[in-house]
């Protein structure tokens, strides 16, 4: 009698390994699943890298894909053109050829609509083509960490006539070298091997940050990116604030809060060719006063991974 089961013990036990199975089944499936979370200051590569993900994991882009690209490149073509003329006003530099004074006001007026089959006009291709080519650009360029302008300003300015073509879709380096602020959460997944991958990208400015902090506790890894190259840069939300130092105070709170104890930190250090590129002509100790190394490449980054590593509690 003690080895017969009743009908509600039998489905009591029923429950319980069903339960059982289910518990183990959600256990490998955690195990093959990793959660990355990509974190840094605005500007600093995050959607990028989200990019290059879907490019080398996903198949890349589709030519409709790519087509809703056009107007963020159009945006971020004429609010570079604008910035430019901007910091030409406030650094008081002339145009050198007569024709640009005209242009710059042209640029200044200029908006992109809101409207999928918008193109550029003629007139603020050739404006932006000009001005581009002035020579007193390439001057008021190498007094960038003055004044706030798009990283990507440079290549859009020479792919002007292209980008103002009647029949432009966007290029997958087009779509890379784009920027529009991303606001709240997105998430991307795929596949790497036997990994499933869930990759999250936050907003990167001050304001949404407060956002994220506490949601993401139960993640795999952070990728913490950092642009070398913004060494000598402001940030666009506040123009006195160097943006190297932003991320590295941004850096530490990330190291530092009790959501990511259990969580490994990945410090991705990028935009390196801008800052190699910069390195030579634009002195760190003039932005860093306490760095007194050599103006070597492989030096500067070294020690301006130490530095935060410091300051952050680890070394």
């Amino acid at each position: 009698m003690g080895l017969c089961l009743s009908v509600e013990e039998r489905d009591e036990r029923n429950i319980s390994q069903n339960i059982d199975k289910g518990l183990e089944e959600d256990n490998r499936r955690l195990k093959k699943e990793c959660k990355i979370l990509l974190l840094g200051s605005g500007e600093s590569g995050k959607s990028t890298i989200v990019k290059q993900m879907k490019v080398i994991h996903q198949g890349g882009y589709s030519t409709e894909e790519l087509a809703t690209y056009r107007l963020t490149v159009y945006k971020n073509l004429v609010d570079s053109a604008q910035s430019l003329v901007l910091a030409m006003e406030k650094l008081r530099l002339e145009p050198t050829l007569p024709e640009n004074k005209a242009n710059a006001d042209r640029i200044l007026d200029y908006r992109v609509e809101a409207d999928p089959y918008f193109t550029l006009s003629a007139d603020i291709v050739n404006a932006i083509d000009s001005l581009y080519h002035d020579p007193i650009t390439s001057t008021c360029m190498e007094r960038s960490s003055e004044f706030y302008i798009m990283d990507s300003a440079p290549y859009f300015f020479s792919q002007v006539r292209r980008l103002g073509a009647e029949d432009y879709t966007p290029s997958v380096q087009d779509v890379l070298r784009a920027r529009s602020k991303t606001t709240g959460i997105s998430e991307t997944r795929f596949n790497m091997g036997q990994l499933s991958i869930h990759m999250f990208d936050v907003g990167g400015q001050r304001s949404e940050r407060k956002k994220w902090i506490h949601c993401f506790e139960a993640v795999t890894s952070i990728i913490f990116c950092v642009a070398l190259s913004e060494y000598d840069q402001v940030l666009l939300e506040e123009s006195g604030q160097n943006r190297m130092a932003e991320s590295l105070v941004l850096f530490e709170s990330v190291i530092n809060s009790r959501w990511f104890l259990r969580t490994s930190i990945i410090l991705f250090m990028n935009k390196i060719d801008l800052f190699a590129a910069k390195l030579p002509k634009v002195p760190l100790e003039k932005f860093f006063s306490d760095y007194t190394g050599k103006l070597v490449f492989a030096a500067v980054k070294e020690t301006i991974l130490q530095n935060a590593l410091k300051d952050s509690g680890i070394l």
